[in-house]
């Protein structure tokens, strides 16, 4: 019998794919995982210290040993630790899914793996041929008409939606050098949070809250403190929006939309605003090229749900510069979104 040259044992794990490959793989997993202990609400009872997969099991009614390996999956992301026990602790990153918390990040991930999320995912190959939305295709009916008329689903998106942004409109007010006088307009905002903490950090402002009518009748600005600085109006954002205003906003609306809507908006606005007014456009802001940013994943969102998008920062100068405003800079700010500062010329 020939013999046969000595060689070193391979790898047994040499066939394994790389990370990035394995984690798209199996990143299914890894979001059901989170729903269900999040739904089961480990992270609540992990809120004063370490707890074995018994313990936890029997306080929520579960079978420990699947418990056990679902939140050693989740270990691997970061958001729970095992102990050498067999215990389990929730890490700093894993901290924001309990509900005591402020900035909970609970109701976000609850909805960002429901149904209609996984639905509109699985669409994908379809929305690259078609350009449409996948929700449409899924639900036979655009977004924001399912939400109105699914009350379970529109109280799921509303809680997030005030998860996803609690502590963000302090960030951008801080993050941003408001004059000490003039008036604010608050174009599309909603029921006026951002306005409202506008108006209450810098007291020689006044300000003017413009949304739906039906959304600015509920809106929080009648607090003592604010007494006699704020109105509102409702109106249509692609039809006029109030004119004489020091600087406008415009929060988390031009991502709704595909630039010619974009178009349309910022033109409207352009109309009402006397040169040398600001805009403060308020949205996330794509880096150049690959980079990491969570706003990449959210483009996906708007891609699946709407027919907006993210922009990187020329994609919105582009914009600007055509509908009659100059980009002045972009200012980042501790959450998610930056202030693309612009001008009316």
């Amino acid at each position: 019998m020939a013999s046969h040259p000595h060689t070193q044992p391979s790898d047994p794990n040499s066939h394994l794919p790389a990370s990035p490959l394995h984690d798209l793989m199996y990143g299914h997993l890894h979001a059901s995982a989170l729903r269900a202990v999040v739904l089961h609400g480990m992270p609540d009872l992990l809120a004063d210290g370490p707890r074995t997969a018994e313990d936890l099991a029997a306080h929520a009614g579960l079978r420990a040993a699947p418990l056990r390996r679902v939140l050693r999956l989740l270990a691997t992301r970061g958001l729970f630790r095992e102990d050498e026990d067999g215990a389990f602790t929730l890490t700093e990153g894993g901290t924001v899914l309990r509900t005591d918390v402020p900035g909970s990040q609970r109701d976000a991930v609850l909805l960002f793996t429901d149904d209609m999320f996984r639905r509109s995912a699985e669409g994908i190959p379809e929305v690259l041929r078609t350009g449409q939305p996948g929700f449409d295709a899924a639900y036979g009916v655009p977004f924001f008409q399912h939400l109105a008329a699914t009350s379970a689903a529109s109280r799921l998106f509303d809680t997030a939606m005030t998860s996803l942004t609690s502590g963000v409109n302090e960030h951008l007010v801080r993050s941003y050098g408001f004059p000490d006088s003039g008036k604010v307009i608050d174009v599309a905002g909603g029921r006026g949070g951002l306005l409202r903490e506008v108006l209450t950090r810098h007291p020689g402002l006044t300000g003017v809250l413009f949304d739906r009518p039906g959304t600015v009748a509920d809106h929080l600005l009648d607090t003592e403190a604010l007494a006699g600085r704020w109105d509102v109006e409702g109106g249509d954002l692609f039809t006029a929006v109030p004119e004489g205003g020091d600087l406008y906003l415009l929060k988390n609306i031009l991502h709704d939309w595909p630039d010619e809507d974009c178009l349309r908006i910022l033109s409207t606005l352009r109309k009402a605003m006397a040169p040398g007014t600001r805009l403060l456009v308020i949205d996330a802001v794509l880096p150049g090229g690959s980079a990491p940013h969570p706003a990449i994943a959210l483009d996906i969102v708007m891609l699946l749900v709407l027919k907006g998008r993210e922009r990187t920062a020329a994609e919105f100068e582009e914009l600007l510069t055509r509908t009659g405003f100059r980009l002045h800079r972009v200012v980042p700010t501790p959450s998610l979104s930056s202030i693309v500062e612009a001008e009316a010329v």
